[in-house]
């Protein structure tokens, strides 16, 4: 076997794996079944190798050779005077042919980078937080009102905009009903935007009584796949028109909020609204502006070697990414020119490098800053984010799962928390 060092973060290893070695594997592997293994006319335990090793040849070997190469692998780990920790991902496979005396392979081993991040506060964006005005407050409390305000019939026999709409609708795909998309004494307030678009503008204009078929088509990034992009009929009966009732702002609703106790009041209210305000104002320049160009900043100031097998399966990713937008004809054209999609990936090896680093640089910063998301917290989001858009949480959550996405959205989360505490840490906030 001959190893070298690439560079920090890339090793390579190749040499000859024997057919003895393989064979020898194999031997150990029908041993191991033979004493296990439940066959007509023989005993368990008792059935003879040689039968397991004909009737099993090509599990054997397929088994025998993974084994080798895990082997192989665990050698050139050894001689590199690596530990399992220090690598990271499966390693590529450069070099793999068969013959009559074995295996020639090559290898090309992903080693985890070691940097220092001790002063990636100093790299944060300037920024000034903006001053919340009374003005603001007032506004919000008046929402904060309508919000609370109880609903109550009204007089109106025409549905407009505003107003509170007392529906049944049912949903139909291709002429057949859909799961999720039928209510009864649904109520829904006109201009919410709380349904698909075109859904509540086709309502307007109704009479109480009325029934009627709405068409409308569905977002085309809607998370429900078999109706993203699709055009559906609603069909609508108007039951009732209500309105929200005035609601006094005083020291009384104030209690109702924040609770029933001498110390609160209306001037304690304004206040937490004050301080919410403040929170979503930054929350908001933090995400639209500040993060982007921290991670930017982070990438830039922090260079060290990447490994390839994980810079390779993020360009993967991002190549996947861009070929799932294009239309039939571009996929087509892709499929017939090989040169054009080989030129596709490697252009997204910039992107991918930035990405990988980041993954690296927040990933180092967490644990250095005990930054932790358990998987109760990736569950709870993406809980959450379904029940915003309207799906089912645990459709969601079991598509999250069967496609291996889970450990990327605790990723984010993670990414989001590292990048709030160094803003706040540089900005004075904690």
């Amino acid at each position: 076997m001959n190893t070298e060092r690439i560079n920090e973060a890339n090793a390579k290893a190749s040499g000859k794996i024997s057919t003895e070695t393989i064979n020898k594997h194999v031997d150990t592997l029908a041993n191991q079944y033979a004493k296990t293994m439940k066959l007509d006319g023989f005993r368990k335990g008792k059935v003879p190798v040689s039968i397991v090793k004909n009737r099993y040849k090509d599990n054997l070997n397929e088994e025998s050779r993974q084994r080798s190469i895990n082997e192989f692998y665990s050698n050139a780990i050894k001689e590199l005077g690596l530990n399992e920790k220090d690598v990271i991902g499966q390693p590529l496979i450069l070099k793999f042919d068969e013959n009559d005396t074995g295996i020639d392979i090559e290898l090309k081993i992903g080693i985890t980078p070691k940097f220092d991040v001790d002063n990636a506060i100093s790299h944060m964006p300037k920024f000034k937080l903006e001053s919340i005005e009374d003005k603001q407050v007032e506004e919000r409390l008046e929402q904060l009102a309508k919000n609370r305000a109880p609903v109550v019939p009204t007089d109106e026999k025409v549905l407009k905009e505003g107003f509170i709409a007392n529906i049944d609708f049912e949903g139909f795909l291709d002429n057949k009903p859909f799961d999720g998309g039928k209510a009864e004494h649904y109520d829904l307030t006109i201009g919410s935007k709380q349904f698909i678009p075109g859904f509540e503008e086709s309502l307007v204009g109704m009479n109480v009584g009325d029934e009627k078929t709405i068409n409308v088509t569905f977002p085309d990034d809607y998370q429900s796949t078999n109706l993203a992009g699709k055009a559906v009929q609603f069909k609508v009966k108007l039951h009732a028109i209500k309105k929200k009732d005035e609601v006094k702002i005083d020291d009384s609703f104030a209690k109702a909020i924040l609770g029933d106790n001498d110390e609160n009041n209306l001037d304690k209210l304004k206040e937490q609204i004050k301080k919410d305000l403040e929170i979503e104002s930054k929350t908001k320049l933090y995400n639209e502006k500040l993060k982007e160009e921290a991670l930017e900043n982070l990438a830039k100031a922090f260079t060290f070697d990447l490994p390839d097998n994980i810079l390779e399966q993020e360009m993967n990713v991002l190549f996947n990414n861009e070929v799932s937008m294009m239309t039939k004809e571009q996929l087509e054209e892709l499929k017939n020119d090989q040169e054009k999609g080989k030129e596709l990936r490697e252009a997204q090896r910039p992107k991918a490098q930035t990405s990988v680093r980041v993954t690296f640089i927040v990933d180092k910063l967490a644990k250095q800053e005990k930054i932790n998301v358990d998987d109760n917290e990736v569950f709870q989001t993406l809980y959450y984010e379904s029940m915003m858009s309207g799906q089912n949480p645990q459709d969601v959550i079991e598509h999250y799962r069967k496609n291996n996405l889970l450990p990327a959205v605790k990723m984010a989360i993670i990414e989001d928390r590292v990048i709030t505490y160094l803003l706040d840490k540089s900005n004075g906030v904690i």
